[in-house]
């Protein structure tokens, strides 16, 4: 049986959220339990106070995991609702804690594939990656599962705790490292993606049809050498002369072969000894 830990409920006048009082317990079927609450009928109103952000922390680790929740638990800024061990546990707990932040700690088996799953069934709750290593491959796999943040193995308490600050006011956080890194991608991004020089970007596709265009290929003839439909031969068409600006079909293998002639000009240009 895998136990979700629960932070034990506080006096009514220090109290500063309403958390469940007793421990989850995850059986072997998934099904998540709890004790149940005590009554309430005769408790004193509770103070009202400022709502603080709420954790969860995951981790395969207990005594990381546990040590990292008390410490976050007596910082007033923040609650921690919960911790668990395994990517099936946290599924679970998310939907039952209501966490605005998830913490997690990328050393656990299948953490990407949690976060992932995370992400698209609980959209509101941010992700914040603990010590993922800061490799290239990392990071942009990090960014692209939906991690919103990244804290690396040499951060301080107070390095975590602006970074959870960060994700609760619905800012990105991450290091200089780790910017650099996902700027670059998005370079790399831009300089793969298919163009015309003068700023009309082109699809793959629409490159493939303009080529045949320039052939003299009729809409039908497209559509059997590329093995679609002539409706969608039709709109790629329709597409690439919007994106190129010109009305007829020859106009736009016209302007593609003088931008192609000036592209290589200035090729040639740029590789010519001074």
């Amino acid at each position: 049986m895998e136990v979700v830990y629960v932070k034990p409920q506080s006096p009514p006048a220090l109290h500063r959220t309403h958390e469940l009082s007793s421990p989850l317990s995850v059986g072997s079927s998934g099904a998540t339990t709890s004790a149940s609450a005590p009554s309430t009928a005769h408790r004193a109103p509770e103070p009202h106070l400022e709502p603080t952000t709420r954790i969860l922390v995951a981790g395969n680790i207990r005594l990381y995991r546990d040590g990292l929740a008390s410490l976050l638990d007596r910082d007033e800024r923040f609650t921690v609702v919960g911790s668990v061990a395994s990517r099936e546990a946290l599924l679970d707990a998310v939907a039952i804690l209501r966490a605005d932040v998830l913490l997690i700690d990328m050393a656990m088996p299948k953490a990407l594939d949690a976060v992932r799953a995370i992400v698209v069934s609980h959209p509101d709750v941010r992700v914040l990656a603990l010590a993922m290593p800061e490799t290239e491959h990392d990071v942009c796999e990090g960014a692209e599962a939906g991690v919103s943040g990244f804290v690396p193995r040499s951060a301080s308490f107070e390095d975590l705790a602006g970074a959870l600050e960060c994700l609760d006011r619905g800012e990105l956080h991450c290091s200089a490292q780790a910017a650099g890194t996902l700027l670059r991608r998005v370079a790399t991004l831009a300089a793969e993606q298919p163009r015309i020089s003068g700023g009309v970007h082109l699809t793959r596709r629409e490159i493939e049809v303009l080529e045949l265009m320039e052939q003299g290929l009729s809409n039908k003839q497209i559509a059997t050498s590329l093995g679609i439909e002539v409706a969608t031969a039709k709109n790629h068409v329709h597409n690439i002369l919007e994106k190129v600006q010109v009305h007829r079909r020859g106009d736009a293998v016209s302007r593609m072969r003088s931008r192609r002639l000036r592209n290589r000009d200035r090729d040639l240009a740029d590789t010519s000894p001074n």
